[in-house]
């Protein structure tokens, strides 16, 4: 799943001439696992399902190709990301079927997530709530804010997932600013904590599948800027460059199933 959602990236980021390609990338596998394996009903209007929030908005073209690969997006809709009309733009808009909520305003998507996990709560709803943010999205107050909010309240439906690529648009995440070990921080908030590769499945799948205490539960998923396609990968430039011609054919050949 996730190999395929790398060539769709790919492919729909060159034809928009969008950036962010490195970051979606980067998600792949966490996103395949989390749509493919782990998450209840996601991107349905079943009111008891699991809600996914994507904090680091602007790699929202992972989102959409695991929509596409479950059947939860038409190819022809798929397409259309960032063409002229189209709702399919380069952060989450919830009126897109199977979107919950517009992101990219980076450490809102934590705030919202405790919000309807609360909700869900106090509607004796199974539903869980799923978070993916990065590493540099904990640069922002309001995400420590809600992590003192979910302990207090012992959001324990509440999963987050931080996306550790060590990489920001201005560059290295440690030395603009370092908040490592972000696993020692988050257990210091009152969080169940826990570190892993994050492009593993089968130990992404471990983590996510932790047996839940009465604590909001933290994953901090260790990934590669641009996973899976050599030249981008660890370059903080691919967080906002565009592809030519030239290179998006080598990264599709990259990416290619091989014989």
């Amino acid at each position: 799943m996730a190999s395929q959602m790398r060539r769709w990236i790919v492919e729909r980021a060159f034809s928009a001439r969008i950036g962010h390609i490195g970051s979606a990338l980067c998600i792949a596998d966490i996103v395949a696992v989390l749509w493919g394996a782990v998450m209840r009903r996601p991107g349905t209007s079943d009111h008891d399902r699991d809600r996914f929030i994507l904090g680091k908005g602007h790699a929202v073209l992972a989102q959409y190709a695991a929509m596409r690969w479950l059947g939860l997006m038409e190819d022809d809709y798929f397409r259309t990301y960032c063409h002229d009309g189209s709702l399919l733009g380069v952060h989450p808009e919830h009126l897109v079927p199977g979107v919950e909520v517009s992101t990219g305003s980076l450490g809102q998507g934590l705030s919202v997530g405790c919000g309807i996990a609360l909700a869900q709560r106090m509607k004796k709803s199974p539903g869980r709530v799923f978070v993916l943010i990065s590493d540099a999205e904990c640069n922002e107050g309001q995400v420590w804010e809600a992590a003192q909010f979910a302990a207090h309240h012992r959001l324990s439906s509440l999963v987050v997932v931080v996306d550790e690529n060590g990489l920001q648009a201005m560059g290295d995440t440690k030395g603009i600013l370092d908040l490592s070990p972000l696993v020692a921080r988050w257990r210091a908030f009152g969080w169940q904590a826990l570190e892993t590769d994050g492009h593993d499945p089968a130990a992404l799948l471990r983590a996510l599948r932790t047996r839940p205490g009465s604590k909001p539960r933290i994953v901090v998923a260790r990934t590669v800027m641009g996973k899976g396609v050599s030249f981008m990968e660890g370059k903080v430039e691919w967080h906002y460059r565009t592809l030519s011609p030239e290179l998006a054919a080598k990264a599709l050949k990259e990416l290619s199933p091989q014989p």
